[in-house]
């Protein structure tokens, strides 16, 4: 006897998972429902699989991914939760997601550093690219190869677009294959678009360039504009710090109900300064703090914390309980522009692969637009801001020290 389910999706991924296609996928701007959906197709693609008999194993991955933190498993997880018929079907533990009968399981991998890994897998009957934005087309041309052997084995994309001609634009919306199943998902074709992100959108609209707006919300390509603070000031790459760089310097923002607590750790040398680890979590509990930011920046304690000195209680409470080397920094009119200047001082900044946040912020923190004009005016927006924030505390000393540094005169007589 047949039995049937019932799963909810956003109409316009109907077509997407109707069918056969041996790739799938959907771009565009944030609050579009798109990893929630894929994240629930996949584990209901896992059992089906499993029900059929087939064995293997369904990959996670994204470009970069340093922790299981920073994989696609808490949406996979929270998706089966969510859906009793398929809880009933699957195995969940702290690091592992399988079918009860064991025939079908999740990995999660960063494709950038675990290729040749990934490719000596057992089968790879599913691969479910997220943030496939920054995918290089080497990782594509060496990943699709490894599933394309297997009859079941699909490929599944999702990510917001930023440039045009970057490699998984090209391959999956600009020269997509004609018998791929891939549309443009945005909020507005999200049916449980919740309040709460309505609420960040219209902010978002009040106080972001038209380009800014548009790229997060939706889905369109980033265009630079001369309202972007660090705009060619910053590049993204892999780096391991040397015996000779100063620092570390490390940073703490705190935030609130819908900003992030962040924390960086920072170096410097000659005239570049390297963001190399950042730690960041809205809704973050005092309580955990100390823990969190130390499992995500390794020694983070153990160095002095400078952070925002308007909240002298969570200073006062972390230097007891995690953190004895943090201090506040001294705060005062135009100490924002201040820190926003030293950190354009540099020639340049290099962030980590795994700081998205922090890239993230450096591409959108941008000065207000006058509305009528487009004047570019010289005032910072008070968003997208909260790792820089934190960036500015960790290298308070070194602006003090550049400020005030002495100089020597000579006269001639």
């Amino acid at each position: 006897m047949m039995t049937t389910a019932k799963i909810e999706l956003p109409p316009k991924l109907i077509p997407v998972f109707s069918g056969k296609a041996p790739v799938r996928g959907a771009h565009g701007g944030r609050g579009s429902a798109k990893t929630r959906s894929f994240a629930l197709m996949a584990a209901v693609r896992g059992y089906m699989l499993a029900s059929e008999g087939i064995s293997g194993v369904i990959l996670c991955g994204r470009e970069y991914m340093n922790s299981l933190s920073d994989s696609s498993m808490e949406e996979i997880k929270q998706a089966i939760k969510e859906t009793p018929w398929l809880l009933e079907q699957y195995d969940m533990g702290e690091n592992y997601i399988r079918t009860k009968c064991r025939r079908v399981s999740f990995v999660f991998a960063g494709l950038r550093h675990n290729l040749d890994s990934i490719k000596s897998k057992a089968r790879i009957l599913l691969a479910w690219v997220d943030e496939a934005e920054s995918v290089s087309d080497v990782a594509w041309s060496k990943l699709i190869p490894t599933i394309r052997g297997i009859e079941e084995a699909e490929l599944w994309v999702t990510w917001n677009p930023e440039k045009k001609e970057s490699p998984t634009d090209i391959r999956f919306r600009l020269k997509a294959a004609s018998d791929a199943k891939i549309v443009e998902m945005n909020y507005t074709d999200n049916p449980w678009f919740p309040k709460v992100l309505e609420r960040a959108r219209l902010e978002d609209k009040r106080i972001m360039n038209e380009s800014d707006y548009r790229w997060i919300w939706e889905g369109a390509y980033h265009e630079h504009s001369d309202s972007q603070i660090f705009a060619n000031k910053y590049r993204v790459a892999d780096f391991t710090p040397q015996p000779d760089w100063d620092g570390p310097y490390n940073g703490l923002d705190f935030g609130f109900a819908q900003d992030p607590t962040a924390a960086v750790k920072c170096w410097v040398h000659r005239d570049t300064l390297f963001i190399e680890y950042e730690a960041g979590k809205v809704g973050l509990e005092l309580d955990d703090t100390s823990e969190y930011i130390e499992r995500l920046i390794p020694n983070y304690g153990q160095y002095v914390i400078r952070a925002d000195s308007a909240r002298p209680e969570s200073i006062s409470y972390l230097k007891r309980f995690g953190m004895p080397r943090i201090v506040g920094v001294e705060k005062g009119k135009g100490s924002v522009e201040d820190g926003i200047e030293f950190i354009k001082s540099f020639k340049e900044v290099v962030i980590h692969t795994r700081c998205k946040e922090v890239a993230k912020e450096f591409s959108l923190y941008s000065y207000k637009v006058d509305r009528l004009t487009q004047d570019v005016l010289p005032v910072p927006v008070d968003a997208w801001n909260h790792y820089i924030d934190a960036i500015r505390y960790a290298l308070q000393p070194l602006m003090k020290a550049r400020k005030f540094k002495p100089i020597s005169i000579s006269f001639i007589n």
